[in-house]
C-alpha cells in the first residue's frame, strides 16, 4: 500500500497500482491526520479539533469512531494480511502504523536530510541529486483536495517551508558545480515567486555575474533592497551586501564555482607501480583564499610581525599564533597570508583541524586532511604514512604556505611535520606547541580603541575607509551614523571583553538593525552572568563559536572549567587551582593542560599564572548548574577555607603579595563578597560565618559600609540557620558597630543590648558591646556613665585582652575630657601593652598616634579619633548639644 500526501490525498495498492482513495471528506481528514502524524499517538481530542474545529457535534465521540472503523475496513480490504494491525487504538488515541517507504512525506524528509548533509561534506553532486529527488515527489500543496484544520494547517506551512529548503539547497549544490548557465531561467522564476527571499537572489546575482551580466547582478540587488524597504523597512542582509560589494569590485573568485577556485600543479607519478598503500594522485589543486576577513581591524603590529616572519622564515619553517578560542587567530593567520601572497605563487591553503562535530583530529588524520585539502585523492584512504608521502611528494619544490588552524598539541602534528623546504607553514592553536621550532604570537583581547573601531566599521554606524564595502544605493544615513551617548561604544566593547568574534556578533547585529540603538544593546549585555546567553542569542553564528570550545571538550575539561570559574576572575596559579578542584598541585596542572588546549585558557609564557578569557569563564560558569551539588559543595568549602585562611593571615602581616594588607583586600574585596554570596547560596553556613569573621577588621577598617552591611547580614541568617548563638552575639556586636559608624546611635544601642542579652555571648563580645554603648553614651556627652559601662571589664580575668582594651580606650577618651592629658595618657598606655598581646597592629598603630598626640600636646580641639580611624566632635557634659558631623578616615594597619 502505497500513501501520497504531498499534494491530493492518494491511496494506492503496491501489486496493482489501484487507487483506493476514500471520497468522503471527513474520512480524509481523519486518515490524512494520521498520515503526517504516522507512527504517533493521535489524540482524540486533536482528531476532533481536527474534524469540527471549535464546535464539535454532541456525537463527535461516536462520529469519530465510526469514521475510524471505515479507515480500518478499507486498510483490511486493501492489504488484509497487514491492515488489520495498522490502525490501532493507542490511549489517548489513535496510532496508524506506516513502514517510512509508504508515505511520500517520509521519504520526502529522508531524501531531504540526506541531501543536506552531504552540502555540508561538499559533495555537491550528491546534494543535488538528492535534492532533486526530494522535489519530485510533489505534486502540489501538502494534502490540497482535503480540508485543513489546526494541525494539517501547520504542518502545511512547515512542509512548504522545507520544500523552499530544499530547492535552495539543490541550487546552491547546482552553482558549486558551475551549473550556473542552465539553472538562470530557474533562478529568475523563483525570485519572481518568491520576491522577498534573499537566498534565491544572491543565487540569481552569482550566476548572472558569471555569464558576464555584472549590471544585471546589480540590478537584482536593488530591486530586492527597494522591496524589501518598501514593504518592511528593512536592509537586505549582511551576506547580500558584502556579495553586493564583491560584484560592485569585480572580485575574481566569484566567477568559479568553490571546486573550481584552484591553482594547476602536476605533480609526476613514479616509474615504478604503486602498492596499495602508496601515495595516491598526482594531481596538485591548491584552493586560494576567496578573500580577506572583511572586517579585521586593528592587530596591526601582531600582522607586521607576523608578515615579517613570514618573509623571514627559511625554506620548511613553521610560524605559530596562538590563544584561546574566540580570540581571532584564524582572521590573523589568514589577513597575514594575503599580505605575503607574492611569497607562495603555488598556493595558500587552509586546513581545519576539527571534525564537523568540533572534535579536535586525531593525529593519523591530520595527513589526510591536507592531503584532501591539497587536491590529492584519499580513496580508498592510504595510511597516515602514506597520506604523508603524498603530502610530502606534491608540495615538494613548491612556494606554499599552509595555514593549519586549530592545532591543539605538538602530538596532532606528528605524522606531518616537518614539511619539505619551500612550503612554510603557519599554525594557530590555544597553546605553544612543544618540540615545534619557529617563533611564536600569543594573541590578547584587541586594545579599546581597535574593539571600538571594530564596532563602529562592522556596524557600518560610521564610515570607514579600510571597511571594503561600498555604501549601498539610497542608504538612509541613520544607517550610517548614528549618535550615541557618551562611551556606549567603548561600553559595548568592554561588555564584549574586547574579543573579536563577539564584537563581530553585536556588530552585526546592529548592522542588520539599523534602527536599533547600541545604548539599548548594552543595557541588554549589562548582566555578566547572563552575557553569553545574550551574545549567543544576538548571533546564532557566534553563539555557536562561543560555546564551541566549551561544547566540544571531553566531561572531564567542561568539570574542571565549571569549577575553575568559581576561582577570581583575576590571574590564578596552578595552587589556586588545585583548591578549587580538590586535586594536588601536580594533577591540578595536567587539567590545566587540558584546559588550554581545549581554547578554554590561557597560560602565561613561563607558565606561572592562567586566565580565564573572560567570555569563556562566564560561560563555564553559566554551566555550573550542570555540576554535581556534591561536588560543587565540596569545591566552594575549600575555597572558602582558603579564603578565611588568607585573609586571617594577612590581618597580621605587613605585606601581601607585595602590597600594603588593606590594599589586598581591596582588590580583592569584590571576590571575597561574590565567593561568600555562594557559599550562603549553598548552605554552607559555618562557612559563612568564618569568611564574615575573616573580613570584619579589613571592613570596619576601610569603613566599607556597604559590603559590611552585605556580608554579615548573610552571616546573621547563617548563625540563625545552624543555630549558633555565640555566633550570632559576635555578628550582632559587629552590626551593632557599622550602625555606629555611621552614626544611627538607636540601631547600634539596640544591636549592643541584643548581644548582652544573649545568655551564650562570651566575655570578649560582651565587653565590645559595652564598649559600644559607652561610645554611644560618650556621643551623648555623659562620659561619667561611659566609663561605668566599660569598668567591670578591668576587674575580670586576663583572658578577655580585647575586652580590657576597649574599656581602657573608652576610659581614656573619658579621662581626657574630664581630668586632662596626664590621665588618659596612663589608659593608652596601657591599651598599647594589650594591642601587642593581641598582636593587633592596627590597634597598636591607634594607642601610638594616641601616646604622640598627648605628649606634644597636639590634641585637635574639636575632633577626637574614638575608634581607630573614627573621628567624632568632642563633645563633654558641658559642650553644646548639637554634634558635629562625623569623620571617617583609613588608618594604617603599621
Amino acid at each position: 500500500m502505497r500513501f501520497k500526501v504531498l499534494g491530493p490525498l492518494e491511496v494506492s495498492t503496491a501489486a496493482d497500482a489501484r487507487t483506493v482513495t476514500p471520497r468522503a471528506a471527513k474520512v480524509r481528514v481523519v486518515l490524512s491526520t494520521l498520515l503526517v502524524r504516522a507512527n504517533e499517538v493521535v489524540s482524540v481530542d486533536g482528531l476532533i479539533d481536527e474534524l469540527w474545529g471549535e464546535q464539535p457535534p454532541r456525537t463527535a465521540m461516536t462520529t469519530l469512531q465510526v469514521y475510524i472503523s471505515q479507515l480500518r475496513k478499507l486498510l483490511q480490504d486493501v492489504q488484509p494480511e497487514l491492515g488489520r494491525d495498522a490502525l490501532l487504538t493507542r490511549a489517548p488515541g489513535y496510532l496508524l502504523r506506516v513502514d517510512p517507504g509508504q508515505l511520500d512525506l517520509a521519504v520526502f524528509e529522508d531524501l531531504h536530510r540526506r541531501g543536506r548533509e552531504e552540502l555540508g561534506q561538499g559533495d555537491y553532486a550528491a546534494a543535488a541529486e538528492l535534492q532533486r529527488q526530494a522535489l519530485a515527489l510533489w505534486r502540489g500543496p501538502l494534502l490540497s483536495d482535503t480540508p485543513h484544520g489546526s494541525l494539517l494547517k501547520s504542518m502545511s506551512v512547515r512542509l512548504a517551508e522545507a520544500r523552499i529548503a530544499a530547492l535552495e539547497q539543490r541550487v546552491r549544490a547546482e552553482l558549486q558545480l558551475g551549473r550556473h548557465q542552465e539553472i538562470l531561467g530557474e533562478l529568475q522564476a523563483l525570485t519572481t515567486e518568491l520576491p522577498l527571499h534573499e537566498d534565491f537572489h544572491a543565487h540569481l546575482m552569482v550566476a548572472l555575474y558569471r555569464t558576464g551580466r555584472q549590471a544585471d547582478a546589480l540590478r537584482t540587488f536593488g530591486e530586492l533592497r527597494r522591496t524589501l524597504v518598501q514593504e518592511l523597512a528593512i536592509e537586505p542582509g549582511r551576506r547580500l551586501q558584502q556579495l553586493h560589494s564583491r560584484i560592485l569590485t569585480g572580485d575574481p573568485a566569484l566567477l568559479q564555482p568553490a571546486a573550481k577556485r584552484q591553482q594547476r600543479v602536476i605533480v609526476d607519478r613514479p616509474a615504478a607501480a604503486t602498492p596499495t598503500d602508496q601515495a595516491p594522485s598526482v594531481s596538485l589543486t591548491l584552493p586560494q583564499f576567496t578573500s580577506v576577513e572583511p572586517y579585521f581591524t586593528g592587530r596591526e603590529e601582531q600582522l607586521e610581525q607576523l608578515a615579517g616572519w613570514l618573509r623571514g622564515l627559511p625554506g620548511g619553517g613553521c610560524v605559530q599564533v596562538t590563544g584561546p578560542a574566540g580570540m581571532g587567530k584564524t582572521a590573523l593567520a589568514v589577513s597575514a597570508a594575503h599580505r605575503v601572497a607574492e611569497l607562495f605563487p603555488d598556493g595558500r591553503v587552509l586546513v581545519g583541524l576539527r571534525d564537523e562535530a568540533g572534535r579536535p583530529l586525531p593525529a593519523e588524520r591530520v595527513p589526510h586532511a591536507v592531503l584532501r585539502a591539497l587536491g590529492g585523492a584519499d580513496r580508498p584512504a592510504p595510511s597516515a604514512a602514506a597520506a604523508r608521502d603524498a603530502v610530502h611528494r606534491l608540495t615538494e619544490g613548491r612556494r606554499l604556505l599552509l595555514v593549519l588552524d586549530d592545532a591543539v598539541d605538538a602530538e596532532q602534528l606528528r605524522a606531518l611535520l616537518p614539511l619539505p623546504t619551500g612550503c612554510t607553514t603557519l599554525v594557530t592553536g590555544p597553546a605553544v606547541l612543544p618540540g615545534v621550532e619557529g617563533p611564536v604570537l600569543p594573541l590578547e583581547e584587541l586594545s579599546p580603541a581597535d574593539a571600538r573601531e571594530l564596532l563602529l566599521t562592522a556596524s557600518g554606524r560610521t564610515p570607514s575607509a579600510h571597511q571594503g564595502v561600498e555604501a549601498l544605493p539610497d542608504e538612509p544615513e541613520a544607517a550610517s551614523a548614528e549618535p550615541a551617548a557618551g562611551d556606549v561604544w567603548d561600553r559595548l566593547a568592554d561588555q564584549c571583553e574586547r574579543f573579536p568574534g563577539a564584537l563581530r556578533a553585536v556588530a552585526q547585529h546592529l548592522a542588520l538593525n539599523p534602527h536599533r540603538s547600541p545604548a539599548d544593546l548594552a543595557a541588554r549585555l549589562s548582566a555578566a552572568a547572563s552575557r553569553p546567553a545574550a551574545l549567543r542569542a544576538l548571533d546564532e553564528e557566534h553563539g555557536r563559536s562561543l560555546y564551541a570550545a566549551y561544547a566540544a571538550a571531553s566531561e572531564e575539561v567542561r568539570r574542571t572549567a565549571r569549577l575553575l570559574s568559581l576561582l577570581p576572575p583575576e590571574p590564578f596559579t596552578s595552587a589556586d587551582a588545585a583548591v578549587a578542584l580538590g586535586v594536588p598541585q601536580q594533577a591540578a596542572e595536567a587539567r590545566i593542560r587540558s584546559l588550554v588546549a581545549a581554547g578554554l585558557l590561557a597560560t602565561a609564557p613561563d607558565g606561572s599564572v592562567h586566565r580565564f578569557p573572560p567570555l569563556q569563564r562566564l560561560t563555564a560558569a553559566e554551566a555550573l548548574g550542570e555540576e554535581e551539588p556534591v561536588r560543587l559543595r565540596a569545591a566552594l568549602i575549600r575555597l572558602s577555607e582558603a579564603a578565611a585562611d588568607r585573609a586571617e593571615s594577612a590581618q597580621r602581616a605587613t605585606r601581601v603579595d607585595g602590597l600594603h594588607p588593606l590594599d589586598w583586600f581591596t582588590r580583592r574585596r569584590a571576590d571575597l563578597v561574590t565567593l561568600l554570596d555562594r557559599v550562603h547560596g549553598a548552605g554552607l553556613w559555618a562557612h559563612v560565618l568564618r569568611m564574615a569573621d575573616a573580613m570584619s577588621a579589613f571592613l570596619e577598617a576601610l569603613a566599607a559600609w556597604d559590603a559590611w552591611k552585605h556580608t554579615h547580614t548573610l552571616a546573621l541568617d547563617a548563625a540563625t540557620r545552624l543555630p549558633d548563638e555565640a555566633a550570632r552575639a559576635r555578628v550582632l556586636r559587629s552590626l551593632g558597630d557599622l550602625a555606629w559608624q555611621r552614626q544611627r546611635c538607636e540601631e547600634a544601642r539596640e544591636l549592643y543590648e541584643q548581644v548582652l542579652a544573649c545568655p551564650q555571648a562570651d566575655d570578649a563580645e560582651r565587653s565590645r558591646a559595652l564598649a559600644g554603648l559607652a561610645d554611644v553614651r560618650l556621643g551623648d556627652g555623659a562620659g561619667s556613665a561611659a566609663a561605668g559601662l566599660v569598668a567591670p571589664a578591668l576587674l575580670r580575668a586576663s583572658g578577655d585582652v580585647r575586652g580590657r582594651f576597649e574599656a581602657h580606650r573608652v576610659l581614656g577618651l573619658h579621662a581626657l575630657d574630664a581630668e586632662g592629658p596626664a590621665a588618659a595618657e596612663r589608659h593608652f598606655r596601657e591599651c598599647l601593652a594589650l594591642a601587642g598581646t593581641l598582636d593587633d597592629r592596627r590597634l597598636e598603630a591607634y594607642a601610638r598616634r594616641w601616646l604622640v598626640r598627648l605628649r606634644d600636646g597636639s590634641v585637635h580641639p574639636g575632633w577626637t579619633e574614638v575608634r581607630p580611624g573614627v573621628w567624632r566632635g568632642r563633645r563633654t557634659v558641658e559642650a553644646e548639644a548639637s554634634a558635629r558631623p562625623a569623620r571617617r578616615g583609613v588608618p594604617s594597619l603599621r
